[in-house]
């Protein structure tokens, strides 16, 4: 048997629509053309106007040659042809009158005729004065009954679901091999398509088919791109919706939207049911959160039970996307309803360079561009991130007229994603650019010394972004783990800045240059602290508790789940760790202060150095003793 593509209704219908108004603009064009051409033409030939007088001297001297009545009206035809009528407001009784005028000269050769006057138009506006009116009532009702109708319709269809088809003809289908990286999440997802074109092989070994497949992970990272996916490799009806689309201001919409949606994909089984953010009706019951109605919890009862409630056979699966699964309520997770959850994770290495890859496959770039050593600066970053750096450096290319992107377009591509562009048109003192200098020469100076930092890739005192100059570091390799010497070197190389501007303009000449820095090591050392349990005094202890429902308003409403002096306990831990920072950095600096002055002057004299010109500078620069946290 033949599968029958169903017709698109609403296309069709809107095809009609179109149709419609194309052939009403077309009437109307064709009336106005018509009026405009009736008012010229009768504006040409309208008739001139003549007093009897002119008639009558015009008869006897000759010039006339025929006279013709029609009622009160007289048209006149001189020898020459033209005609020359008289206005009824001048003639009284027709020819008749005219012939009955002394003045006239009978012995003329004048042909004189009469005839009724015409009623076509009299009758032609005695009908349109009647009928005219009607016509407009019965339009205007026509009218009413259609715009009631259309609220009717729309009022019938507010329960529906606005669920939509994906449909591979109206857009490039997406496979499996389009999407580099998440092995393990496309391995569950096969899974789901070999199950849903083949599912006599799972159910002779007594397999079941998952309900639902839970797609977890940060933003970017490739959940929908994933499900589309599954779309295009199954090959069987797809029905996707967001999260907030079941939710209105009325109870019980969200509800009947559900029903419709489960309904249409039973009609249409074996099919896929995909809902992107799922967490806006998903989020765990009874928070009071949501609005002043239960509207949010009755739409996720209603999926609770259509997910629970198939029918043997049904063959119908719910991908839900989300990147906030634990705010989602548990009665949602459990198995029988989303039965896997597939965690969406960060591209490693070898995953970010087989992403740039796809994403520069139908980008010329030059033979010596090296993806590879992109891939490796790129850690974190999500596969949206990496499209968006691609997308970049094309950009960068075509604007500076360049027929192929280059290892530079990558690399201002890169840096402007990652740390903003630059602000060169951003006008700086020479005292300025000299405290920057030694602002960003100190945390460069501390971070390449200390052993357990992240080597320097690229320093400058450019203002990028919000920022007045920027010391950038980047990792080696990838990390899944931080250990508390790395944590202690960042926090030392974040207070680098401060102490630099200390030692060259002293205690009274620092400046707000380091407010970002000092908040970010504060924020470090409590992160240490608390989620951690790395301090000293409180080690292996967490202080941190989740909020079930993940909202702002309850965090605040909640006590601390510590007691005063823990509070106090936290806070000398937090201080200890900065001041201990500050410490260090001040020690690294002061016993390189030589290699701080040459690298300030190199960044005064070039703007911008990259990793290796810091690293010949900063050759000589050694770890002190005292600055030393292990052997």
């Amino acid at each position: 048997m033949t599968n029958r593509k169903k017709p698109d209704f609403k296309k069709i219908a809107n095809m009609k629509r179109a149709n419609a108004i194309r052939i009403s603009i077309f009437w109307v064009l064709v009336v106005i053309l018509g009026l405009t051409y009736f008012a010229i033409v009768e504006s040409n030939f309208k008739p001139k106007e003549v007093t009897i007088s002119e008639v009558i001297s015009g008869i006897n001297d000759g010039k006339i040659a025929k006279v013709e009545g029609n009622g009160n009206d007289l048209y006149i035809t001189t020898k020459d042809d033209s005609s020359k009528p008289t206005q009824k407001s001048y003639i009284q009784g027709g020819v008749a009158s005219l012939l009955k005028n002394d003045r006239i000269d009978k012995n003329k050769q004048v042909v004189f005729s009469d005839s009724a006057p015409s009623q076509t138009g009299v009758i032609i506006f005695n009908v349109l004065s009647i009928f005219l009116p009607v016509l407009i009532i019965i339009g205007f009702f026509i009218f009413m009954m259609r715009s009631a109708q259309g609220k009717e319709n729309q009022a019938m269809g507010f329960g529906r679901s606005k669920a939509r088809m994906y449909n591979d003809s109206s857009k490039e289908k997406v496979l499996f091999k389009d999407i580099a990286g998440n092995d393990a999440a496309k391995q569950d997802l096969k899974e789901v398509v070999d199950f849903l074109k083949y599912p006599k092989k799972y159910r002779q070994l007594g397999a079941k088919i998952p309900k639902g497949v839970l797609l977890v992970g940060a933003p970017g990272t490739g959940k929908t791109m994933l499900a589309k996916a599954v779309a295009g490799e199954a090959n069987v009806p797809f029905f996707t919706i967001s999260g907030s689309e079941f939710v209105e201001m009325f109870v019980g919409v969200g509800a009947s939207r559900v029903r419709d949606l489960f309904a249409q994909a039973k009609k249409n089984a074996p099919a896929i049911i995909f809902i992107d953010e799922i967490d806006a009706v998903g989020r765990r019951r009874g928070s009071g959160m949501g609005g002043g109605h239960d509207e949010r919890e009755q739409t996720l009862n209603q999926i609770l039970v259509e997910m629970d409630g198939f029918e043997a056979g049904t063959n119908v699966i719910v991908l839900a996307a989300t990147n906030r699964a634990d705010v989602l309520d548990p009665a949602l997770l459990r198995p029988g309803r989303f039965d896997r959850r597939a965690n969406i994770t960060l591209p490693e290495r070898e995953d970010r360079l087989a992403i740039l890859k796809v994403h520069f496959a139908k980008k010329p770039a030059e033979d010596d561009v090296d993806l590879d050593a992109l891939a490796a600066k790129t850690a974190g970053s999500s596969g949206a991130d990496l499209a968006n750096i691609a997308n970049e450096a094309a950009i960068i290319a075509a604007r500076n007229n360049r027929k192929k992107i280059t290892n530079d377009d990558f690399t201002e591509a890169f840096e402007k994603v990652a740390i903003g562009p630059e602000r060169k048109s951003k006008i700086m003192t020479d005292k300025e650019k000299e405290i920057t200098a030694y602002h960003e020469a100190g945390h460069a100076v501390v971070g390449h010394v200390l052993p357990d930092s992240d080597p320097v890739h690229k320093v400058t005192i450019i203002p990028r972004g919000g920022t007045g100059g920027v010391t950038w570091f980047i990792p080696e390799r990838d990390q899944s783990y931080t250990s508390i010497y790395e944590f202690k070197d960042i926090l030392a190389r974040a207070m680098g800045g401060r102490i630099a501007e200390k030692l060259i303009l002293g205690d009274d000449g620092i400046t707000t240059g380091a407010s970002s820095d000092l908040r970010s090591a504060t924020n470090i050392a409590r992160d240490m602290v608390i989620e951690q349990g790395m301090g000293k005094k409180l080690r292996n202890h967490v202080f941190h508790e989740d909020t079930p429902t993940g909202s702002v308003f309850d965090t605040m409403s909640r006590e601390r789940p510590y007691s005063e002096e823990t509070a106090k306990l936290i806070d000398e831990e937090v201080s200890n760790l900065v001041d201990e920072a500050t410490k260090r950095a001040e020690i690294v600096l002061t016993k390189n202060r030589e290699g701080l002055k040459k690298l300030a002057l190199a960044l005064l004299d070039k703007e911008t150095l990259d990793d290796k010109e810091v690293n010949e500078i900063l050759k000589d620069t050694k770890l002190p003793t005292e600055a030393k946290l292990h052997e």
